[in-house]
């Protein structure tokens, strides 16, 4: 992510900034993925949320979502004990959401991933450490692959400094 963004035209001190704080508190995934799941919740076990409950819920949930960083599944853990300290929601209705909370987790990493980047893209603009020109050079070329020239050792791990210029 860090070369890509590179390649976009974003100036590697701003990649190397947003990019590992994006990570950490950048969660727009897990932010939308657990207020729908507590919506969702509330609708299937016929639980009234009036506005109060909603705006405190939501709020809960924008900070405690910070606790999912970094750890596949933990959002589901994180809405668990939300549900559990808000108190309106019954934490039994994480059963009707538990089949489906691996395949969430995929979505989830997507929709941080790609919020990660636009965060990137938007600050450098921001902070006019972006090449515009290059940006749109690799948004019209359609991207390519990274590879990685470096030597393998017996388990298939590159060994050796990152190229700094990887192409």
């Amino acid at each position: 992510m860090l070369i890509k963004m590179e390649r976009l035209g974003a100036k590697q001190s701003v990649v190397g900034l947003v990019i590992p704080t994006g990570y950490s508190f950048n969660l727009d995934g897990t932010s939308i993925y657990l207020t729908m799941a507590a919506v969702f919740i509330a609708q299937a076990t016929d639980t009234h949320m009036d506005i109060t409950h909603q705006i405190t819920l939501l709020l809960v949930l924008l900070l405690s979502s910070k606790g999912a960083a970094g750890v596949t599944g933990s959002g589901f853990i994180v809405l668990a004990a939300t549900l559990s300290a808000v108190g309106h929601l019954p934490v039994a209705g994480l059963a009707l959401i538990l089949g489906i909370d691996r395949f969430m987790s995929e979505a989830r990493a997507l929709t941080n991933l790609v919020g990660n980047a636009v965060a990137t893209i938007v600050v450098a603009k921001w902070v006019k450490e972006l090449d515009t020109d290059q940006l749109q050079t690799e948004l019209a070329s359609g991207g390519r692959g990274i590879s990685d020239e470096r030597e393998e050792d017996d388990l298939g791990v590159a060994e050796g400094p990152t190229p700094s210029n990887v192409k």
